[in-house]
């Protein structure tokens, strides 16, 4: 069986920190990092989807963790086709538009280009120190199972080598019915990862939890189940402690999902007061009474 690897999507948002989760001696960005390290192997950065990284930064993360530790990077929005705010976008670099809001055909080519590259060096620090796991690649609601969409998957595989990126759909349109088989048969082909889902379901931007190996990775991403999924208040979206008996259910499925791989990450996304580092350690102790 492969490794699991449990962490969170966060250990800097204002909810966590006033939560009390944090020993009042991690009083700075360093220790808290540091405390966060000792507790879990892994961590998902979500900031990097808002704006890309500086070079300073990854290089002050790696240095602030022990050896082994790993950090997933969630792509910037303008990679995945989302609206990004000009403000976003590197300075030298933004259009001249009233627009608040851009995609990437609204840049010039070469802008596009470089934003990819950028993007991308700056996680050089992480993967000169062996702490650079996967890069998240979520799409969008609208982002519908297409010929033109699994090119796209296809590209940024070779945009990223020798980085690895999983994928995340938000659109149910790729496990309709037969789609569902189609999709998995082309991601295990291309040997590329799926990110399965734990979420509310019946939205717009809902997809079934479908717990499938298609690659040598996995990664599974909680979400929570709050009855309000489509606040635009983060905090009520992803507000949602999950219960022992429902992280028990997951437990033997994580399992499975790590019988088929090398390495299987798990990450706890409901980034509330302390819920999610609370989850996460439940779910590791859960894990732990299977071996």
């Amino acid at each position: 069986m492969g490794e699991i690897q449990v962490g969170t999507a966060s250990w800097t948002d204002k909810t966590l920190l006033e939560s009390g989760w944090y020993p009042a001696s991690a009083d700075t960005a360093e220790k808290r990092l540091a405390y966060y390290a000792k507790q879990f192997p892994v961590v998902e950065v979500d900031s990097t989807y808002y704006g890309p990284p500086a070079e300073q930064t990854t290089k002050l993360w790696a240095q602030r963790t022990p050896d082994g530790f790993t950090f997933n990077i969630k792509a910037f929005s303008m990679l995945t086709g989302h609206p990004t705010k000009v403000s976003a976008i590197y300075k030298d670099l933004r259009p001249e538009t009233d627009k608040k809001n851009v995609y990437p055909q609204d840049l010039p080519p070469q802008t596009y280009e470089e934003i990819w590259t950028r993007f991308l060096t700056a996680l050089d620090p992480l993967v000169e120190a062996g702490k650079l796991g996967a890069l998240l690649f979520q799409f969008p609601p609208w982002w519908g199972i297409r010929r033109s969409n699994k090119d796209y998957l296809r590209e940024v595989v070779a945009r990223c080598k020798p980085l690895r990126p999983v994928f995340e759909f938000r659109n149910a349109s790729w496990f309709d019915g037969d789609n569902a088989e189609e999709t998995l048969e082309f991601l295990r082909r291309h040997e590329l990862p799926l990110v399965c889902v734990d979420m509310p379901q019946g939205h717009k931007s809902s997809v079934p939890p479908i717990v499938a190996a298609t690659a040598d990775l996995a990664v599974v991403r909680f979400h929570g189940h709050s009855d309000k999924w489509t606040s635009k208040d983060i905090h009520e979206k992803f507000g949602y402690d999950y219960s022992a008996k429902e992280l028990r259910e997951w437990a033997p499925k994580l399992r499975a999902l790590a019988g088929e791989t090398e390495r299987t990450q798990v990450f706890m996304n409901n980034c509330y007061s302390d819920y999610a580092q609370r989850n996460a350690t439940t779910l590791i102790g859960l894990l732990d009474e299977d071996d």
